[in-house]
């Protein structure tokens, strides 16, 4: 080997502790925060969370610029989309009840790396949301008194005509996330009840809209002389279908909340169906009214809901709108601060980012310095930074950690679970049984394949009709289909978006494409569905896997693909930063690397039948990684 290349041993070394996943621990109730939230407050957090400024503001723009009166379909169709990824959390949720939400779920199935950088865009998709909802609020309260604070601050500080600036600094929108920032601080049962307040304010307010807009509705507005229920047409029901899926973002925000919930087990995925279902009929149903009450194509697409009032000359409501819009503004602010401090200090305490921001106040029980530097970090953006190129970003990380979390429910549920350990038991559990001999080990087989198959294997009523499966290793099989899934995912995605447009394809080419694609995913789809799956009932699990996690991951790719090459652009640089960490800091101080480190390497004898003695040397892992890789060597000593 040539001098200053690394060996393949220590490539070998650098991939597995790329690879390394994090173990599903038995104690996981056990948390130093408070466990203190009911299902009513997750549920209210995931309202808080969905019901932002996107009811005020959304609704009227999907309806004039892309579906008309359909934007009531688009929003059920989005709604119908976002419950497949929040299934996929939901499962997530009530089996590994931990702060920490995609980062955690992407680090026990799929990896470190991976994991880490799934972890690294959530934090980027809280700073920019936070601070452009503040931002919002700002202009909103700024509208309501016609524009005199954005004017005053112009004439005493001045305009700023600098790439990525604002055009002047916005001390509005800072004093409210400070404010915010140190209500969260106080902790996650004041955080909660300040949320019940807000979001139920809210959705008395939506309840008022939905009554009045039902009363002064209008038929009419409906009518073909108005344009039809549907405008646009199909493509524009699709475009809007688009949009409004980042409508619904935001339920993520309870599987955050889990290790703060009292039975996360139950709470996490009736918390998330109720919230899911209460936003998805409040759009839909605002939807309708909106386009009922006035006729779309003469709403205002800034604020829709208000303007369509005072159009009807009930001024009156557009007040009570106006302040609906500041209550949902604010718990949208409130849960980005609640949420990102809690994945910040997930990443603290697995060793992968800085020690520092896994300090729990030991009055309030919240990562406070977590909060403290988030905060101020948000309040930077608001003050300086011009948001609008920096929104898109909440688009790729978004769809990015449900693609993880949906292709971890896969790895997940094709996996043998570990063995589960009393709640309370500090040890890592019991170290497991050597078998020495040849003999041994073909009595402990011929034990296991008497019981139930394992997860990752062949279903015994397929196999005498899928011989050709059988030759491969247990595992080997699940992890081929599920990478040709995701390849086949994105070929499809990109044939559905660029086939007849930057592709240029003829017609025969594009549905040649479409077809073959297609007929990849789906056998991928059988083959996965025919290996043995993990089977629980004393926890929520997704149902038809592998199909709603596939299908919620070809709609994410989908949505991808049609962000702008400067979103990519930006994002890749965003990455390449997150790399840096990872490598400069993560890598070495992860907890894993830790525990690898404190278990010395040890001699291992095995005696095979022709009296031979072959000595292996290797590092012991810990018991918890151990006991999932001795099924597979078990198999491969027995295989022919």
């Amino acid at each position: 080997m040539a001098p200053g290349l690394p060996s393949t041993t220590s490539l070998a070394r650098l991939c597995q502790k790329l690879n390394r996943l994090k173990p599903l621990e038995g104690s996981s109730m056990e948390t130093s925060l408070q466990r203190c939230l009911s299902t009513l407050d997750l549920t209210l957090l995931g309202v808080g969370g969905m019901v932002g400024s996107g009811l005020y503001v959304l609704t009227g723009t999907v309806a004039k610029q892309m579906a008309g009166p359909a934007v009531l379909v688009s929003f059920g169709v989005a709604a119908v989309a976002s419950l497949l990824a929040a299934l996929c959390y939901a499962e997530f949720g009530a089996r590994v009840p931990r702060t920490g939400s995609a980062y955690l779920f992407t680090y026990v199935s799929m990896g470190e790396l991976w994991a880490f950088l799934i972890g690294w865009n959530v934090l980027l998709e809280y700073l920019i949301g936070g601070a452009a909802v503040a931002r919002a609020w700002s202009g909103y309260l700024d509208s309501v008194f016609s524009h005199r604070i954005r004017n005053f601050t112009e004439v005493h500080v001045g305009v700023w005509q600098v790439p990525f600036l604002a055009h002047y600094p916005d001390f509005l929108a800072t004093g409210i996330i400070i404010l915010a920032s140190a209500l969260v601080s106080c902790g996650a049962r004041i955080s909660s009840w300040f949320n019940h307040v807000l979001s139920t304010i809210s959705l008395v307010i939506i309840l008022f809209i939905i009554i009045m807009g039902f009363v002064l509705a209008q038929p009419h507005n409906w009518s073909p002389e108005e344009g039809g229920f549907a405008p646009f047409g199909f493509s524009g029901i699709l475009a809007g279908t688009a949009t409004c899926f980042f409508a619904f973002v935001g339920f993520d925000v309870i599987a955050a909340s889990c290790e703060e919930a009292r039975n996360p087990k139950r709470a996490v995925p009736i918390a998330i169906a109720i919230s899911l279902g209460l936003v998805a009929s409040a759009y839909i149903l605002v939807s309708t009214m909106l386009t009922l009450m006035v006729p779309w194509h003469s709403l205002d697409p800034d604020s829709a809901l208000a303007d369509a009032f005072y159009r009807r000359g009930y001024s009156w409501a557009g007040f009570i709108v106006a302040v609906g819009s500041i209550c949902a503004m604010n718990t949208v602010l409130l849960l980005n601060l609640f949420s990102g401090p809690r994945i910040i200090y997930a990443m603290a305490i697995d060793g992968l980012f800085f020690q520092a921001f896994a300090h729990v106040h030991h009055r309030t029980q919240v990562p406070i310095v977590g909060i403290l530097v988030f905060g101020v970090l948000m309040a930077f953006m608001a003050l300086l930074l011009d948001l609008e190129a920096l929104v898109q970003f909440l688009s790729v990380g978004t769809l990015l950690a449900y693609t993880f979390v949906a292709t971890s429910i896969i790895v997940l549920r094709f996996q043998k679970a570990p063995p589960s350990s009393s709640p309370g038991s500090a040890s890592p559990g019991p170290v497991p049984k050597e078998y020495d001999s040849f003999q041994d080990r073909t009595r402990l087989v011929g034990t296991e394949q008497a019981s139930v198959p394992e997860p990752g294997q062949l279903r015994p009523a397929l196999r005498p009709y899928l011989g050709f499966l059988r030759g491969c290793n247990p595992g080997a099989t699940v992890t081929w289909a599920l990478g040709v899934m995701v390849a086949s995912a994105i070929i499809l995605g990109c044939v559905l978006v660029f086939g007849n447009t930057a592709l240029h394809l003829p017609n025969w080419g594009y549905i040649l494409l479409l077809v073959l694609s297609t007929t990849v995913f789906v056998l991928s789809l059988l083959v996965l569905g025919a290996h043995q799956q993990q089977r629980r009932q004393d926890t929520f699990q997704v149902p038809l896997v592998p199909l709603t996690p596939a299908l919620s991951i070809l709609l994410n790719i989908c949505l991808m693909l049609n962000l702008s090459y400067l979103t990519w652009l930006r994002f890749s640089i965003w990455l390449l930063i997150g790399l840096l960490v990872y490598f400069g800091y993560g890598i070495w101080h992860s907890k894993e690397n830790r525990q690898e480190l404190q278990w010395p390497a040890t001699t291992r004898y095995v005696v095979f039948p022709d009296g031979s003695l072959e000595e292996t040397v290797q590092a012991v892992q810990p018991p918890s990684q151990a006991l999932v890789q001795e099924p597979s060597r078990t198999e491969q000593l027995t295989s022919p």
